[in-house]
C-alpha cells in the first residue's frame, strides 16, 4: 500500500508534525504491523527535512509503542500499540474547537492539581516550582525556552500533588498544548503580557506556598482563563464562574504579598 506522505510545514517544532504524520499512516494501515519504515534519508527526503529531525520524530514513536528498533536494520511497526498509550493527534489540534477542548481539560485538571499541591506540598516541591519560575523570569517571553519553564511550572504544581497519575496526564496533556503553539507560531512577544503571566504564576506559588488550597484553585483558574485569552482560544469555558473567580481575586488582595528578588523577581 503506497504511503500518503507529504513535506511538512516549517515550524519550531517539527519532529512532532512528522510523527504525526507517520502515526496517522500506522492508524489508516498503509504502515502495517511489522512493516519497515523508509530508511532517514528517504524519510528526510520525503518530508523535506534533516535527519536530525527524523530521528526524533521516530524517537518520539519509539516512546509511544507505535514502533521499535534494531541496531544496522532500521525502525518497525510494533505489532499492537500498547494498550494504555494515550495519544492526541497533533494535526487535530489545528481545529479550534478540538484545541479549545484540550485547553479546556487541561483547566479541570490543573485547578485541582493545584488544590492538591496547596495541601500537600513539601519544602522541596516549593523550591522545584521557584526553581521553575526563575528560569521562565530569564527567558524571552514566547521562546521555546519560555514556553518549556512555562511547562515545568506546571510540572512542578502536579508533581507536588504527589500523584503520580496526575502529573503523567497533565503533563501529556500540557506538552500537547506546548507542541501545538509552538507549530501554530502562535506566540506574543510583549513585555507587559510577560510581566502578567509572571505575577499570574506568583500567585498561585504563594497560595500554595501558604497551603491555601481555596485561593490557589481560584489564581490557578484565573491563570488559564489569561492563558486561553493569549493563546487564542476563544469562546466561554464550561463555567462562567471561572470569569467570576478572576473578577474576584483581581479585586482582593493575596494573604501573603510575595517577596521578590532582585534578580529574576519570583517568591522566596
Amino acid at each position: 500500500m503506497a504511503l500518503k506522505l507529504d513535506k511538512v510545514s516549517r515550524g519550531p517544532h517539527l519532529p512532532t508534525l512528522v510523527a504525526s504524520s507517520l502515526s496517522r499512516e500506522i492508524a489508516q494501515g498503509r504502515l502495517a504491523p511489522g512493516a519497515q519504515l523508509p530508511t532517514e534519508q528517504a524519510l528526510a527526503q520525503t518530508f523535506g527535512v534533516s535527519r536530525n529531525v527524523i530521528r526524533e520524530a521516530i524517537a518520539r514513536l519509539r516512546s509511544e509503542g507505535r514502533v521499535w528498533s534494531q541496531q544496522g536494520r532500521g525502525a518497525f511497526v510494533s505489532d499492537a500499540p500498547p494498550p494504555a498509550v494515550l495519544t492526541i493527534d497533533h494535526e487535530g489540534l489545528h481545529d479550534a474547537d478540538n484545541f479549545r477542548s484540550l485547553f479546556e481539560l487541561r483547566g479541570i485538571l490543573e485547578v485541582q492539581a493545584a488544590a492538591l499541591a496547596a495541601e500537600r506540598r513539601s519544602t522541596d516541591d516549593l523550591d522545584k516550582m521557584r526553581a521553575a519560575h526563575e528560569a521562565m523570569a530569564a527567558a524571552i517571553y514566547g521562546s521555546i525556552a519560555w514556553l518549556n519553564a512555562d511547562l515545568d511550572v506546571h510540572r512542578t504544581i502536579a508533581a507536588a500533588t504527589g500523584n503520580g497519575y496526575m502529573l503523567q496526564f497533565l503533563s501529556f496533556v500540557s506538552e500537547r498544548v506546548r507542541d501545538s503553539i509552538l507549530a501554530s507560531g502562535n506566540k506574543h512577544s510583549s513585555e507587559d503580557v510577560a510581566q502578567i503571566t509572571l505575577g499570574e504564576h506568583e500567585r498561585i506559588l504563594a497560595a500554595i506556598g501558604d497551603g491555601n488550597a481555596e485561593e490557589a484553585q481560584a489564581a490557578m483558574r484565573a491563570h488559564l482563563v489569561g492563558a486561553a485569552q493569549r493563546v487564542g482560544v476563544t469562546g466561554k469555558p464550561s463555567k462562567t464562574a471561572m470569569d467570576d473567580e478572576k473578577n474576584r481575586i483581581d479585586r482582593v488582595p493575596s494573604k501573603r504579598q510575595p517577596r521578590q528578588t532582585a534578580d529574576a523577581g519570583v517568591l522566596k
